[in-house]
Parts: C-alpha cells; structure tokens; sequence
C-alpha cells in the first residue's frame, strides 16, 4: 500500500515479490494491472477485483477499504493450456472437438472455450483458468482432484495431465516445492493415470 501511495497511483495494480528459505522478501516488479491468477485472490478475500477495477475507472468509489479485506482458506489455480507439456510445452492449435467443464462447490472455471471453437496459433494459448477453493489446503486439493478428473478438453493438446499429476505427487501435496519444481524434476504424465 506503502508504494502505491507514494506515487498516488490509484487503480487495481500487484506488487510482486519472492521469499527465500530464510523468510526475506525480494521485490520483483510491479504490474499497473490485475494479475492473471486474480480469480484465485478472489476467492481468498471475497472481493470482486475487476468490479472494482471497474468502478475505479468510472470515478465511483469501491466501498473497500484495506482492513476489510480479509484472507479465508485456500485457492488453487490451474492455467488450462493449448500446450503439450511432453514436447517442451509447444504450443498447440486445433479444433476443440469435446469439452467437459467441471462444477460443484468451490469449483470455478473461466473461459470463452466451447465445443467446435477453434484454437488459434497466433494468440495465447490459455483456454481456460480452473480455480478451487477449499476451507483447507487439503480440501482444495481434494476438490482439485476431482474437478480435473471432470475435465475433458479434446482436440488441440493441453497440460491437463500435467495437473493432473502434479496434484499425486506427494511434493506438492506437502507444500515441499519451489521455482524449479516443474523444469527441475518433471513430473512423469503416466502418473496421471493412476
């Protein structure tokens, strides 16, 4: 808060930073922008971010104030790609022939995919962004499980196996990773499966 009011900015905005073993926070960047993983602080805080955003760019007030947002359980999201994590994650195109969207409770999913959209080579490749929330850590995991397991996007290649098995491996599941974790120690996609 410190920073963006030193510069009067006023807006939605992230400041980033990263934490080391010895619990020392080192700026990364600052963003004049929501951050692509806002659904998940949604969920954590209760806060619609990009109503807000929207009503600070029209001059109305948010009836927000910082001492009001409260944090509250655990969100997890997962960036559903147009990517084959076993090619170096090329990304990939196609037609999307079948898609299956998981629901329930704390399963959110936004996107603009449908059954017959084409899958471009030119833009992006997120098709879309599955967050879950849950009371605990554990729960959110739970519910992750299922909510992938749900999941069927047919047609162009996508990292939904790699989520998949990312969501067994007992390093995730324990909090036990850090930058390196996919690059460093690949996850094998035949664990998905199981």
């Amino acid at each position: 808060m410190r920073l963006a009011e030193s510069i009067n900015y006023r807006g939605a905005g992230t400041v980033e930073f990263l934490l080391d073993d010895e619990n020392r926070f080192y700026f990364i960047e600052t963003n004049t922008r929501i951050q692509v993983e806002h659904p998940a602080t949604e969920e954590v805080t209760d806060v619609d971010i990009v109503r807000a955003q929207l009503q600070i760019a029209a001059g109305e007030p948010t009836g927000l104030r910082q001492r009001d947002v409260r944090l509250t359980g655990h969100a997890i999201e997962y960036r559903l790609l147009a990517e084959d994590p076993e090619r170096d994650f090329r990304p990939d195109a196609g037609t999307v022939t079948d898609l299956r969207l998981p629901g329930g409770p704390g399963v959110r999913v936004d996107t603009h995919l449908y059954a017959g959209c084409e899958v471009s080579p030119f833009y992006d490749s997120l098709l879309a962004k599955l967050i879950v929330y849950g009371d605990t850590r554990a729960e959110a995991i739970r519910r992750s499980r299922r909510a992938l397991a749900e999941t069927r996007i047919e047609g162009p290649a996508t990292n939904l196996d790699l989520h998949r098995a990312i969501l067994q491996d007992q390093r995730f599941v324990s909090a036990e990773y850090d930058l390196d974790y996919v690059t460093g120690t690949p996850v094998p996609l035949a664990e998905a499966a199981g």
